[in-house]
């Protein structure tokens, strides 16, 4: 289905940028860049089933009606597209904008020297004005960042949304056009999470889940991970949406 474009030009831009991100990961990474596709997964739940039977010849397994709900988590996972390993997890029981604020930090602590791009879609955490403030700060910006709802930088989403975009940022961030979140890689991998342990799991409290996701992670990233390969490029993609393009845009 077509998403809702209000701006074929900006669409088209935004589209052509996370594409080709992807395709240049590996070439970014031997330059000290590291591209990485980050989410939350959130609403994993920690349901204990109370009994289940195996499937046997004939017959697909079978559950228990009843269970017992230990509550939820939320996964903040980050994908690095020039190895396809999972980078720094993050599993709590929010996704405030303190809490993405954490988790960009501990990423970017794995790699202190490198310059980040993070490909995000356009949740309100990952364009809050802490989010401005803490990079203002880690990437040495000394100009007056506004205030919030007044001007400047903190202004409203859009500014908030251009200064952290800004390409000579050490740690900066992409975002896919919207309705199109689907565009970046980590959902991907959250679908093999969710088929690999947590659609068919039973989990025994909080720690459980956590512990679980965790081992998938590093499971995960020694036998199936592998860099990531983009099959189509941006002007095909584009096509796709019957919008015309005109080469990259700078």
């Amino acid at each position: 289905m077509k998403p809702v474009i209000d701006d074929e030009e900006a669409f088209a831009a935004q589209v052509r940028e996370v594409v080709e991100l992807h395709q240049a990961a590996k070439d970014l990474a031997a330059d000290n860049v590291r591209v990485i596709s980050c989410d939350e997964k959130t609403g994993m739940q920690a349901v204990e089933r109370h009994a289940r039977w195996a499937m046997r010849p004939g017959r697909p397994e079978r559950r228990e009606a009843w269970y017992t709900r230990h509550g939820t988590q939320c996964l903040i996972a980050n994908l690095d597209l020039a190895t396809g390993q999972v980078v720094a997890p993050s599993i709590g029981p929010r996704r405030t904008s303190a809490d993405f604020i954490a988790h960009v930090e501990q990423t970017v602590a794995t790699d202190p020297s490198a310059r980040w791009v993070f490909i995000v879609d356009n949740l309100d955490i990952h364009k809050s004005p802490e989010l401005v403030e803490w990079i203002a700060g880690r990437c040495g910006v000394e100009e007056d960042l506004g205030k919030k709802f007044v001007r400047g930088h903190l202004h409203n989403r859009a500014s908030r949304t251009a200064f952290l975009s800004r390409s000579q940022h050490a740690i900066r961030f992409v975002y896919t056009p919207k309705h199109c979140s689907w565009l970046n890689e980590i959902e991907r991998w959250f679908s093999k999470l969710a088929r690999a342990v947590l659609r068919r799991g039973s989990f025994t409290s909080l720690d459980n889940l956590r512990q679980r996701v965790l081992d998938y992670i590093r499971y995960y990233n020694v036998v199936d991970a592998k860099p990531h390969r983009w099959r189509i490029n941006a002007d095909d993609l584009l096509a796709k949406f019957r919008i015309a393009t005109s080469g990259p845009v700078n």
